[in-house]
């Protein structure tokens, strides 16, 4: 990549930092990245897929398979913390996982692209929305417009921190743990404060479910076994201190590497809250929110990143377990050959979703040549 596009791509990702948007409200982000894909001439784009999402569709016309793409399109609902020129100018949201420099580098392959089209069968650049609820894909892929660019392959990165930067990691089977939010809802009595015996407190219910939940699931290796709770949220009552309370709520974070693992922790989890509701004498409402599949990379896909990255010079690591954090990039691979893989961050740089979180706008060349480079691998790319 020149220095000229390099620099371009790099002021789009820093407009792009300034207005970000949160799962399901893209709008604005959409409309930008279609206007800059069409300045790369694709043969098609798609717009209004799965909420918001965008597809740019290169075709050779040639026949062969199809290969995707995919980045995200959404922030954060976390208040940035900096003193960047190009900071956030909505309070109380931020690109605070890098979706913004995702983006920048998928612009990258579209004006390589535009510039000549692969060989055989066709490219299709995925802009999705509302990754970090873990709606997006799924909706991505359940809109009718989705049959026309069904891909053969899809392939997408994350950046992270923690690891060298520039560097790869990645991995063949279980890539990214599957998750889920669990929303406990207990419902007693009220009482006056001076009476709580004439009233059904969930206070003690509270207080047993909050380590008996966490002692579910304490971490560990990440094998087939590996379950983590994590408690996120508890309310007890109103503010005051006139009223024993009458409800309760608790939010836990469950996580597994396996869909199999997660639907056994669900059972456990919801046999605990059910019995302990019925021993204080409380009924009970359970929901679930953010609910994430395991990802599962693709032995072939891997092999395909395995010789993109080699092609391109870049440092790789494999690894024999998966990331902690989730990620709804499984759902292409119902359909699909999919893989994903990690782009280090800096082994200093500030972790994901945090206040101070900034993308390395040095690994936009990296992500998009290692792209191009599997493109090139698998149909082939002139010029």
């Amino acid at each position: 990549m020149n220095s000229e596009l390099q620099d371009w791509l790099t002021g789009i990702r820093h407009e792009l930092h300034e207005v970000p948007e949160v799962s399901g409200q893209e709008r604005g982000t959409a409309a930008s990245i279609a206007n800059l894909l069409q300045a790369c001439t694709p043969d098609q784009v798609l717009t209004g897929i799965g909420g918001h999402g965008v597809a740019a569709v290169y075709d050779s016309g040639q026949p062969g398979p199809t290969v995707a793409i995919r980045c995200e399109l959404d922030g954060l609902p976390i208040q940035e913390i900096s003193d960047l020129p190009y900071a956030s100018r909505y309070p109380g949201t931020g690109h605070l996982c890098g979706h913004d420099g995702h983006m920048a580098m998928v612009l990258g392959v579209a004006f390589r692209l535009g510039q000549a089209r692969p060989a055989t069968g066709r490219v299709v650049l995925i802009y999705q929305p509302a990754e970090e609820t873990g709606q997006g894909a799924a909706a991505f892929r359940v809109d009718l417009q989705f049959a026309q660019i069904a891909p053969d392959y899809v392939f997408s990165l994350h950046n992270l921190p923690g690891l060298e930067l520039g560097k790869v990691e990645l991995c063949e089977g279980p890539a990214n743990c599957a998750s889920r939010g669990m929303r406990i809802v207990l419902t007693g009595k009220t009482s006056h404060a001076a009476a709580p015996q004439d009233g059904v407190s969930p206070a003690g219910a509270l207080s047993a479910l909050i380590p008996g939940l966490t002692a579910l699931g304490s971490g560990g290796n990440l094998d087939a076994a590996f379950a983590l709770t994590t408690v996120t949220h508890a309310t007890l009552g109103a503010a005051t201190f006139g009223v024993a309370p009458g409800e309760a709520e608790l939010w836990v974070t469950l996580r597994t590497v396996s869909d199999q693992r997660m639907a056994d922790l669900v059972a456990e989890a919801e046999a605990l809250v059910h019995q302990v509701a019925a021993d204080e004498g409380l009924s009970v409402t359970i929901s679930y929110h953010d609910v994430f599949e395991a990802c599962v990379n693709n032995a072939e896909a891997v092999q395909i990143l395995q010789d993109a990255c080699l092609a391109q010079g870049v440092p790789l690591r494999f690894t024999a377990s998966p990331q902690r954090f989730s990620e709804d990039f499984g759902q292409f691979g119902k359909g699909a050959k999919s893989a994903m893989f990690w782009l280090g961050s800096g082994e200093d740089h500030p972790q994901l979703h945090n206040p101070d979180y900034d993308f390395p706008d040095a690994l936009i060349p990296i992500g998009s040549g290692i792209f191009l480079a599997v493109i090139d691998r698998v149909l082939g790319l002139g010029g």
